[in-house]
């Protein structure tokens, strides 16, 4: 009764999401409190730094929300009595000799509960003062998952020193790849005035252990290294730096001529060598725990060293030797590849590009120099195999890059939880030591860690994008891949469920019918997205030359970008083999190039990124390829329509704001995914000329298209491309005052549940009635933000009027009222046999 009653009450508190996993939400239950009832009521800290400063205020903080009694904090002498105490291990051990954690390194910490002349003492260790700050947050969060403290004796060592999210933000306030509003840090040309928001997001990153953050888009502004802002941009800096994570910044490789007044960009010229010192200087003395830069050059159209003849390792070390006196590092993106190419040249292959590049130029690098390499070698798609980069340098540092913001998986409207991905990537074995090798060491996670070749630096970058969100990435699910990205980067060992588990924990409570429901989902979120997108391997098959979010199959064929999938009447797939393909598989060390090259052995998830082969080819799940085309897409649209009736269990569970959120956003995810499901299915099905043997594909018994609908002012248009559409077709309303088109329904008399799917630009907000008989039943207002004013698969949104009575002969009409560019577009309605309410 008392759970209830807890439940009861927290679903009454309304939540933006902004504290994200920081609620530090009051425990209630008395046997809980209980629990906790022994912790010291003082704190010390033996640090005077201004991050151990941070941890002790926060400490008090956290332990103040969740169990309503804040700490007393006590000068630097250890009281008589029991506390928290605080300090590097050097500090702690003049007061604890029996403190052994002499073996802590990075940003590592100890939680131990010591007995000490009578007293209890909880004490928090860092390696460092980060490692201070980084062990506080991890006892508050045991708290906060009612983990037992009374015993503690914890040791943990952050498995990498690159724990690095990168923002692309740029100066006029927008976020390139960001779907959660505007910067954080920027707004018309200058960093803003307000940083209260930026110093929030500095304390969520340094309770998960990130260290770094890059502030500006890789595609980086000319003008980002003037006096003018550099002055403005240390003032970020500043509210970072009472977290202990480090400011970093993203530089055009060309801004010795772009930004200033020389003639060459050349990185061997003497005076551009000079010119990078004299403004690294600079930049340390405003900001003297600069991190370092992040570069982007020879890729999609931004400049770079190729210009002079020069290699990408050129280019590099003369970075890195300006920064080095600093203790700065230079992060080079591997993200390198022509955008050009010859798609009717059967050897030309994308994914080749960065192995080709960096390979030979391993060992050229300074020691101050990482790679970033991203985890995949095309770009963040649903499925990509692991880029052989990553096992191809023996003497260079390299992070691996991964993307928290959802660009190429649903960009935050849908739920994609990418933590079993980028797992299956840290744990890949790339057998980089040789043939026949079975060290335990040559897995991804211990390449970028240096383990396998005894590297100095190392880690993982990931693509955050937050913005001015009340809950930072949109969806309020979605937080749970920042905080995934940042646990994995910590301790890529960590399970998927783990950490799903402590992320609902944090964010929603410990309900256990909560903990289990988000966590299920989330699990199941990434394969369920993957299977009414791109089918084994072939990418996501959305709109790359746009937005890149809704379907878009032939978007990716005949271009220089590269994603092609060779889809033709025959068959699909590349051919990147290296018998008869563009060899690309022979980049993999054995025995992974071998089991890519077999059609016997190649996974069936991959198959169609190694091969091209026949629809009817036999995949080893036994279904032909088309077959399992049609299949997947009709399951992963039913699964996500699962998600909505799982979320709906924990109503009263949660607070009414994030709840209802949620449900508006797995709704609309629902409908999508039927636009994904039946675009993909409808191309395949044209293009193959092979029905789907289920009868499904291309058969829609409740549907009745708008265009054969009795029409008053609404106008037949073509939609592009064709397949994002019902029969290629739509309508839309040119007249201000509205259209109406109106149909007879003719089936035996029941409850129905009525799906319009119109199109819901994002250049105004039109409005729809429906009407049974006359008579108005439902009503709603195009609203949504999505990324397109085009009637297309980006803007195709599906509204359900649910349980009316209907009976044959009724009449039922929509009404569109267009507003500004958006013209109430209507593609079909479908009418489903549902049970009354």
């Amino acid at each position: 009764m008392i759970a209830i009653l807890l439940f009861t009450a927290i679903s009454c508190i309304a939540e933006t999401g902004e504290a994200a996993w920081l609620r530090y939400a009051s425990i209630k239950d008395a046997e809980t409190l209980q629990r906790y009832a022994s912790l010291p009521q003082a704190i010390v800290s033996l640090d005077h730094s201004e991050v151990a400063a941070s941890a002790e205020r926060e400490l008090a903080r956290g332990i103040d929300g969740m169990l309503g009694k804040a700490p007393t904090t006590e000068s630097s002498r250890l009281p008589d009595a029991n506390a928290f105490v605080l300090g590097t291990v050097t500090e702690l051990q003049q007061h604890f000799p029996e403190l052994h954690a002499d073996h802590l390194t990075g940003n590592g910490f100890s939680l131990k509960t010591l007995h000490h002349r009578s007293h209890t003492y909880v004490v928090i260790a860092g390696a460092d003062e980060r490692g201070i700050l980084y062990g506080a947050f991890a006892l508050l969060s045991r708290i906060a998952q009612l983990e037992s403290i009374s015993h503690l004796d914890d040791n943990e060592t952050p498995a990498s020193p690159i724990r690095w999210v990168d923002q692309w933000d740029n100066p006029d306030g927008t976020i390139e790849r960001g779907y959660a509003g505007r910067s954080l840090f920027f707004d018309h040309g200058h960093v803003r005035s307000d940083l209260t928001r930026v110093s929030e997001y500095a304390r969520l990153l340094a309770s998960v252990g990130i260290n770094g953050c890059n502030v500006n888009n890789v595609n980086a502004a000319p003008d980002v290294l003037r006096d003018a802002s550099l002055k403005e941009l240390a003032r970020i800096a500043d509210a970072f730096r009472p977290w202990g994570v480090r400011m970093a910044l993203s530089v055009n490789i060309a801004s010795p001529q772009t930004a200033d007044k020389l003639d060459t960009f050349d990185p061997l010229d003497p005076r551009v060598e000079a010119w990078w010192q004299k403004k690294v200087d600079a930049i340390y003395r405003l900001i003297p725990d600069f991190a370092g830069f992040t570069v982007k050059a020879d890729s999609e159209g931004q400049l770079g060293p190729s210009s002079y003849g020069r290699t990408p390792a050129d280019a590099a070390n003369t970075l890195a030797r300006a920064l080095k006196p600093h203790g700065g590092v230079v992060l080079y993106r591997a993200f390198v590849y022509n955008h050009h190419l010859d798609w009717r040249d059967p050897r030309a292959d994308r994914a080749r590009a960065a192995y080709d590049i960096f390979r030979p130029l391993d060992g050229l690098f300074d020691d101050n120099v990482v790679l970033q390499i991203k985890h995949g070698p095309i770009d963040f798609q649903a499925r990509e195999p692991v880029s052989p980069l990553l096992g191809g340098l023996k003497h260079t540092n390299e992070a691996m890059e991964v993307q928290i913001a959802e660009e190429y998986t649903g960009q935050q409207r849908h739920l994609c939880f990418l933590v079993p991905m980028w797992k299956e990537v840290l744990g890949f074995d790339l057998h980089a030591k040789g043939a026949g090798t079975t060290v335990p060491d040559a897995t991804v996670k211990d390449l970028i860690a240096g383990k396998t070749f005894r590297r100095p630096l190392g880690g993982m970058v990931g693509v955050a994008n937050v913005g001015l969100d009340a809950n930072w990435l949109a969806h309020p699910l979605a937080m749970a891949n920042l905080y995934g990205f940042a646990r994995l980067a910590w301790n890529p060992n960590l399970t998927p469920q783990t950490i799903a588990e402590e992320w609902t924990r944090l964010t929603f409570g410990n309900d256990p019918l909560v903990v289990r429901t988000i966590t299920a989902m989330q699990l199941a979120s990434w394969h369920i997205y993957e299977s009414y997108t791109g089918p084994l391997g072939a990418g996501t098959m959305t709109d790359i030359i746009g937005v890149h979010y809704g379907p878009g199959i032939e978007s990716s064929e005949r271009n220089g970008w590269g994603q092609w999938h060779r889809a033709d009447h025959e068959g699909v797939g590349m051919d990147r083999t290296v018998a008869t393909g563009t060899g690309y598989i022979g980049q993999y060390h054995e025995p992974v190039a071998a089991m890519y090259e077999s059609l016997a052995t190649c996974p069936d998830e991959l198959l169609l990124f190694m091969h091209h082969v026949p629809y009817k080819y036999e995949l080893h799940s036994g279904k032909t390829v088309i077959q399992h085309i049609y299949d997947s897409r009709y399951e992963g649209a039913a699964s996500t329509a699962s998600l909505i009736t799982q979320w709906q269990m924990l109503h009263g569970r949660i607070d009414d704001e994030r709840y209802n959120d949620v449900v508006k956003r797995l709704t609309y995810q629902a409908g999508h995914a039927i636009v994904w499901r039946d675009a993909i299915c409808e191309w395949f099905l044209k293009t193959s000329g092979i029905p789907d043997e289920k009868g499904r594909a291309g058969h829609h018994p409740n549907r009745v298209e708008a265009e054969s609908m009795q029409l008053d002012g609404d106008t037949p248009v073509d939609i592009t491309p064709w397949e994002t559409a019902s029969g290629g077709k739509a309508v839309a309303c040119e007249r201000a005052t509205g259209c109406s088109m109106t149909f007879t329904f003719q089936r035996a008399a029941g409850n129905y549940a009525i799906a319009t799917q119109y199109f819901d630009q994002n250049d105004g907000m039109a409005h729809f009635r429906v009407y049974v008989n006359g008579k108005q039943v439902d009503a709603w207002t195009a609203d949504n933000d999505l990324p397109s004013a085009k009637m297309n698969g980006h803007t195709s949104t599906r509204h359900t009027s649910s349980a009316l009575a209907l009976k044959a002969g009724d009449s039922i009409r929509i009404d569109g009222i267009p507003d500004k560019g958006d013209k109430a577009g209507i593609d079909y309605v479908e009418i489903e046999a549902t049970k009354p309410n």
